[in-house]
């Protein structure tokens, strides 16, 4: 608790999130202390604690999935010298209007070779690739590593949404073989919808982007879209086959079975754990500010004690003793033991979206109970002291059961067939995505996309891994028989 918590009680409450999702996301950033937009270099934003404490238990979980799938860490420098970021022709074509450069140092010494700080890291790892891999024996390689990544070509920025610094974790894989690589890709696609499906509560769609979408250098590029409130969709993780476009470049060959030296093929995988942050705090959110799961809450539990007169002794030694039992069960929980009302005390913590808040007075006190009340449902509950650890636990998992339900929910009947540029651009406004017949998501489809721009303002998110899908009808664009069927959506 700090200086601001005095205007949290119902500074957000007179906002509907579903009518005005904009205002409703910079006001619960600000109260409930996510992020600090007074740093003064738009773009880049500290995160305070309560929002740093979700974000690292959502990377243990994304780092337990890389480390059960055979992953293992390391730590690259952030710059990048400028003669590697060049060694790929269309990777630097791509990024190059992005990077910060750094020219000089100290009193304004000039560098031999300017520095980039990295917008990814492929040409940072890949010339240390080409040294480690040397054989099949070294094959497959299997990295990833926790980093910052510097964009500067993000005009509109939004806390943890689009910033010009993000967090993320990034994999770099190195196969003997195509088919390995593209098996990597699928892993990958299974790895994002085991997080932020099933661990952080996030419906997503997958997709296999266009060709004019696809990460710069790569075959191909598989991205997760999350629906928001406002309609519009974010790309949460993204998976690219590079094919062997970089090992070519970056000279990453290895000696295979039959005594011949061959390039190898790779894989990038790039999870923003700071974009699915913002992602799950819009969905899961509501008028009285955050819902957070139950797995990624700082506090999953706050005790608020009911003090009165001669019992406050009493109570507060009876609160303590709950703590210290469920920390020993390894749930994370917080006393409140502020002079603030237990009103005030409610509201401030229902706001902060902990899942679970524990209250006791005198009368529970003498009859060993609790009184249990959950955030997502507001619902309260009375039980008998010795359950309360398995309740606890119980509950958590309904509670991150009902949020993921709840956000399903929300997208049925969001996804409307299309066939003209008005009818996409209606269902655009009304907050839905469109499915819609399309000629080609290879490049001579691209005159037709940039027509679903101009007249929809809309982006053709690519074709669904997830689901097969028959095209019918003629192309939007062009009028050709559809050879895909494709979906279009306005996004961050």
């Amino acid at each position: 608790m700090n200086s601001q918590k005095k205007d949290t009680k119902t500074a957000i409450f007179d906002i509907d999130k579903e009518k005005d999702f904009p205002d409703w996301f910079t006001e619960i950033v600000r109260v409930a202390e996510l992020a600090d937009v007074r740093y003064g270099v738009k773009g880049f934003t500290p995160f305070p604690p309560w929002s740093t404490m979700s974000i690292e238990l959502m990377f243990d979980i994304l780092e337990e999935a890389f480390h059960r799938t055979d992953h293992l860490p390391m730590i690259f420098p952030t710059v990048i010298p400028e003669a590697n970021l060049r060694k790929e022709a269309d990777h630097v074509e791509g990024f190059a209007p992005e990077v910060f450069w750094i020219s000089e140092v100290g009193d304004g010494e000039k560098l031999e070779e300017r520095l980039a700080l990295r917008p990814t890291s492929e040409t940072a790892i890949y010339p240390m690739y080409s040294l480690w891999v040397r054989s099949w024996r070294d094959l497959p390689l299997k990295r990833y590593q926790r980093a910052s990544i510097f964009r500067s070509g993000i005009k509109s920025t939004r806390p943890f949404l689009r910033g010009k610094e993000f967090l993320w974790i990034e994999s770099h894989n190195v196969y003997a073989t195509h088919e390995e690589a593209k098996a990597q890709v699928i892993e990958d696609i299974e790895i994002t919808k085991e997080v932020c499906t099933d661990n952080f509560g996030l419906p997503v769609m997958a997709f296999k982007r266009t060709q004019w979408d696809k990460f710069p250098g790569g075959f191909n590029t598989y991205a997760a879209d999350a629906l928001m409130p406002d309609g519009k969709v974010v790309q949460l993780p993204s998976t690219h086959d590079l094919g062997d476009n970089f090992s070519k470049a970056f000279d990453i060959t290895f000696l295979n079975k039959e005594n011949e030296t061959v390039h190898a093929w790779q894989t990038c995988y790039g999870p923003a754990i700071s974009r699915i942050y913002g992602a799950m705090i819009s969905i899961h959110g509501d008028n009285k500010g955050l819902r957070l799961p139950f797995k990624v809450a700082p506090y999953q539990v706050v005790i608020v004690p009911i003090f009165k007169g001669k019992d406050a002794d009493a109570v507060l030694k009876y609160c303590q003793d709950i703590k210290k039992n469920l920390q020993k069960a390894d749930i994370r929980v917080f006393l409140d033991k502020s002079e603030e009302t237990p009103g005030w005390k409610y509201n401030y913590w229902e706001m902060k979206g902990v899942p679970i808040r524990i209250e006791a007075g005198p009368r529970d006190l003498k009859q060993n109970k609790v009184v249990m009340f959950r955030r997502d449902k507001m619902e309260r509950e009375t039980i008998d002291l010795k359950d309360l650890k398995k309740r606890v636990n119980v509950l958590g998992k309904e509670i991150d059961e009902y949020l993921l339900k709840s956000a399903e929910a929300k997208l049925e009947g969001l996804v409307v067939d299309a066939e003209r540029f008005g009818e996409i651009d209606d269902a655009l406004d009304h907050g839905k995505i469109a499915r819609v017949p399309f000629c080609s998501i290879e490049m001579d489809g691209y005159s037709c996309a940039e027509q679903v721009e101009k007249n929809t303002r809309g982006e053709i998110r690519g074709t669904r891994m997830d689901i097969d899908e028959e095209p019918e009808g003629l192309c939007v664009g062009c009028g050709k028989v559809a050879k895909e069927v494709v979906y279009i959506a306005r996004s961050y």
